[in-house]
């Protein structure tokens, strides 16, 4: 088992290398040194991402490691784009800094979160509302991907994990892991306050109309990956409804977790769309849930015991975020179907946020398309986005590439098979004008990474 697991796990990485090397005659190259063709910056972060499927148990020393190196290698040798030295990393990141402090922010917020859900009885209600067989973990995948359309992805993977956890007695299949993050991750692809990547679209001037045709591959998707992976958990442990279980509500806590929800949503909408020049200034997002949350200590005390595994988990998901930002990826292939199909794998490895801001850079792409392979590509690996990340705080068995990609085969047949579907339900149509962005990057609220 685990030298198929190891082969499963080359194919799948290899893969990913060969994506990236794609995307490098575009980049700096005249930057530092090449080997085969490749910079040296995407090998560095390629051996970081490797070391982390590798080293599971240690991916925190991994990810630091291999942002100390890449950072080393920037300062000595090719410098950053906002410059040279010292200087230039100061720069770039006070360029990153809102989406980091947001993605901390949320990573820990929402993780408490978690628990006063937990703590508030409504799990263990949920049991008898589901459906005994396994279409009870499918309808669950369900409430997940509704949720995500108008949730952070982040907040509703914790809640689903947090669900699962409980109607399966801690006793979840790595694949259903696998399958709520790539609901969570689905869900939001139609939806401008469901991704960071859409709200960049959104900002940039495109039309929540163009963009909603998304939800046609993610619907697609989620019966492609659900059905598999709610068998998969139904075999493994199916719903567990006690009827001696507690019926007691804390509706306090319920009118916590809807108020720290609602902030999240309110300010997520109204920067956005009354203040979107602001938005790449200051963490809004972040701010909003840890304000909502501090103003309910007095009804509901948090487990801040939570807070240090949150923070290590959120600084692991930082270091590669940074990471990412560093690579020299200052052009696309031109746009087309190919190209977007093989951003969504590339997203399973890369930051989505500059794979978009190019993209709209660039223009010429069928809007749709690109928001359903960002925003669902890094669902392919457990470290490929923010949502998956949380959700493996809460259960650490998920650390793991090889099990990941064995156990979830499911989600990168349902990304091809959802893009697949699109293709053929709606054709590609790009856009046929300039870039939607030509002036600058475009900046979002301060939603998570993916």
């Amino acid at each position: 088992m685990v030298r198929a697991t190891g082969r499963l796990f080359d194919r799948r990485r290899w893969s990913g290398f060969v994506l990236l090397a794609a995307l490098a005659p575009a980049a700096r190259a005249g930057d530092g040194p090449l080997i085969l063709g490749v910079p040296l910056d995407f090998l560095l972060f390629g051996a970081t991402l490797l070391g982390v499927a590798v080293f599971h148990h240690h991916v925190l020393k991994v990810a630091l490691g291999g942002l100390a190196v890449i950072t080393g290698y920037k300062l000595l040798v090719t410098g950053f784009r906002t410059g040279d030295g010292l200087p230039g990393l100061a720069e770039h990141m006070a360029h990153e800094w809102v989406l980091l402090a947001n993605l901390l922010c949320l990573l820990v917020g929402f993780a408490l979160l978690a628990r006063h859900f937990e703590d508030s009885g409504v799990p263990e209600v949920l049991p008898r509302l589901l459906p005994a067989n396994w279409l009870g973990p499918f309808v669950l995948l369900l409430i997940i991907w509704l949720l995500s359309g108008f949730l952070d992805n982040i907040a509703a993977a914790l809640i689903g994990g947090t669900v699962a956890a409980s109607v399966f007695k801690r006793r979840i299949h790595v694949g259903y892991l696998a399958a709520i993050v790539a609901a969570s991750n689905a869900g939001g692809a139609g939806s401008v306050i469901g991704d960071t990547t859409t709200t960049m679209m959104w900002i940039a001037g495109i039309s929540p109309l163009d963009i909603a045709p998304a939800y046609l591959a993610a619907a697609c998707a989620l019966l492609v990956f659900g059905v598999p992976a709610s068998l998969q958990q139904h075999r493994y442990q199916s719903v567990v409804a006690d009827l001696h279980a507690a019926r007691h509500i804390d509706w306090v806590r319920v009118a916590i977790i809807a108020f720290m929800l609602l902030a999240a949503i309110a300010t997520n909408v109204t920067v956005n769309v009354f203040f979107p020049d602001a938005a790449a200034h200051f963490p809004f997002l972040g701010v909003a849930v840890w304000v909502a949350l501090l103003l309910a200590v007095p009804l509901r005390r948090p487990e801040w015991s939570l807070v240090p595994e949150a923070l290590r988990g959120s600084l692991f998901l930082l270091a590669l975020v940074v990471c990412a930002s560093m690579m020299p990826v200052e052009k696309l292939p031109p746009a087309s179907w190919q190209t977007t199909l093989g951003l969504g794998f590339v997203s399973s490895v890369f930051d989505n946020i500059p794979l978009t801001a190019l993209a709209l850079k660039q223009g010429g792409y069928d809007w749709a398309f690109l928001a359903f392979a960002v925003g669902f590509g890094g669902s392919m690996l457990w470290f490929g986005s923010s949502a998956g990340v949380a959700l493996a705080n809460l259960f650490p068995e998920a650390r793991s590439a090889g099990r990941w990609l064995l156990h979830g085969w499911h989600v990168p047949l349902g990304y091809v098979g959802g893009f697949c579907a699109m293709l053929w339900l709606t054709g590609w149509a790009p856009e046929s004008g300039p870039a939607a962005s030509p002036g600058g990057e475009p900046a979002a609220a301060g939603e998570p990474a993916r």
